[in-house]
């Protein structure tokens, strides 16, 4: 008899001793959750079983023990692999920002990404952003500074925004992270390549003694259109490497190499998130990156890898499941992050945070790029700003001087929005522009619109920081970047610890969506076989950390 012949009758089969006593409906939650393990459904007289995680027949025995008759061996009728969350996504992008998780927690500006949030996502094989959008230089180089030396080694990056009104401002963002050694960068809100984000990803390559082109400055960059992506997927224009080269920024060698490498490896598609958002459908947009990202990578034949991870509407573990499914390298939370105690932000924000429900945000104009009528979007339950917000832009937008608005109008601005008059609201945003971009001062004392514009965009701005800072007086007037994945999040922890905002933690979130996510995407193994679940046992509710380790544990 061959050998294949005389194992075929125990090939993947089990005895009465194989299998758990308890009844299926019992016990296939609880296996599908200990994700470590291969969960196997055995059929014994027309019943479903679960396996215990042994080694089937076959390969416990070199041959089949004679006691065991054929009527006792029962075959296996689904398998679910072994799903660690840490073999979620794509092994190359956790390779090139040495994670163990393809996790990214995302920048959110004003330092709501704190330095301790930051911290925290590396400490725990993941990668956290710092947000220093919307900061002073000072503060963003002491959190370089914290966070250098905090760090060792793990994997950290900075935020790096468009700044379209201030291209001062980002080239010496840039000059910054340069001189501190930041090689990592989430670049956000760009709508076209610019001088600053070309010689950050530029300065500095090389080759090495085996010739292949090294870039020690990654870009990651969040982007919601396709025409954008392209930008970012393919080498630096000529006319920018020129513009670097003209002014001494890089070197003759640098500029050659730069043909030979895209300007972001790596890219996010930011998909309905809070703060800036075009409000794309995820289901839409990452696979339409991902196919430009290798449309691209064929054109240019570039040598490296480039990735593409999924942001925006990720806060329950069956968004994660579901981006991880559609191929997404790595995914990346905002929202959910601001609400958890690490956030640079206030215990007041956070409660109003946790009573948000998914229709309970709105888009605003945008402070940074207000006259451009850019949005961003924000929490609207409890706050009055994103009405506050809109009447702004539609004045500006009808006039072109504060002096033009109706009188009834202008009173109201001064009462409810500034609290003091225009020429006082003024005087307070000369005094930040004297500081940020003096250029701006002239240009309004010979423009009255662009005044009134600076004047508007103060508001805006200061909304932000009132909300960081929990100032009592001002909550109507809270500016909270924020998408519907918050209302999804709350509606998932409702009656659960994590309802508290008290116990929200940027580790114990994630780790709930990991697990979630590879539990989810077990069961739908599962269901794909034919196999019917008692209910519940394809979704995931919050974990504490101690449970969520026995969950990852191999072993009983």
């Amino acid at each position: 008899m061959k050998r294949s012949e005389k194992h075929l009758n125990t090939l993947d089969c089990w005895t009465d001793a194989g299998l758990y006593s308890e009844p299926f409906e019992e016990i296939a939650t609880r296996e599908i959750q200990r994700v470590a393990r291969p969960v196997r459904i055995v059929v014994k007289d027309g019943a479903r079983r679960v396996a215990r995680p042994s080694a089937p027949m076959s390969e416990r025995e070199a041959s089949p023990d004679p006691s065991v008759q054929r009527k006792d061996l029962h075959s296996v009728a689904a398998v679910s692999p072994a799903l660690h969350p840490e073999t979620l996504g794509d092994s190359g992008f956790k390779r090139l920002l040495n994670l163990k998780y393809a996790y990214v927690v995302g920048a959110m500006a004003n330092g709501i990404t704190s330095v301790e949030m930051v911290e925290a996502a590396g400490r725990a094989g993941m990668v956290g952003f710092f947000g220093a959008a919307g900061l002073p230089l000072d503060e963003i180089e002491r959190a370089a500074h914290q966070l250098k030396q905090r760090m060792d080694g793990l994997p950290y990056g900075f935020n790096l925004i468009h700044s379209p009104n201030d291209p001062a401002l980002e080239l010496e963002t840039v000059r910054l992270y340069l001189s501190q050694g930041i090689e990592r960068v989430s670049a956000s809100a760009y709508m076209d390549l610019t001088v600053p984000l070309v010689y950050y990803r530029i300065k500095g390559i090389h080759r090495d003694r085996s010739g292949s082109v090294i870039c020690p400055n990654t870009v990651i960059g969040k982007i919601s259109r396709e025409e954008v992506a392209r930008k970012f997927f393919s080498p630096a224009p000529q006319k920018i490497i020129s513009q670097l080269l003209e002014s001494n920024l890089i070197t003759r060698e640098e500029a050659a190499l730069s043909s030979e490498v895209p300007v972001a490896q790596v890219l996010t598609a930011e998909a309905d998130s809070g703060g800036h958002t075009d409000n794309r459908p995820a289901l839409t947009l990452l696979p339409t990156l991902m196919a430009t990202r290798d449309q691209l990578a064929e054109k240019h034949g570039f040598k490296m890898p480039l990735f593409v991870g999924l942001g925006g509407g990720i806060a329950t573990p069956d968004a994660a499941a579901a981006a991880f499914s559609m191929g997404a390298a790595y995914i990346l939370t905002g929202s959910v992050n601001q609400a958890c105690m690490e956030s640079g932000t206030s215990d007041a924000v956070r409660r109003m945070l946790a009573e948000a429900g998914q229709a309970d945000i709105a888009m605003a104009p945008a402070a940074d790029m207000f006259e451009m009528g850019v949005k961003v979007q924000v929490l609207k339950r409890g706050t009055m700003f994103p009405l506050r917000a809109a009447k702004l832009y539609d004045l500006y937008s009808r006039y072109n001087a504060f002096e033009s608005i109706p009188e009834n109008q202008r009173n109201i601005l001064e009462k409810e929005f500034f609290h003091r008059s225009f020429e006082a609201q003024w005087s307070q945003t000369r005094l930040f522009f004297e500081k940020r971009d003096p250029s701006q001062i002239q240009r309004a004392q010979s423009d009255p619109k662009h005044k009134m514009a600076l004047v508007f965009r103060s508001y805006l701005g200061q909304a932000s920081n009132w909300a960081n800072a929990g100032v009592p007086s001002r909550q109507l007037d809270y500016q909270i970047w924020c998408g519907p994945a918050m209302g999804a999040f709350n509606a998932w922890t409702k009656d659960t610890f994590l309802e508290n905002p008290q116990n929200r933690k940027t580790v114990l979130v994630a780790m709930n969506l990991l697990l979630g996510a590879a539990t989810i995407t077990r069961a739908a193994v599962l269901k794909h076989q034919g196999i019917p679940l008692p209910p519940g046992a394809d979704r995931f509710t919050p974990k504490t950390m101690t449970e969520i380790e026995v969950l990852l544990r191999h072993n009983d």
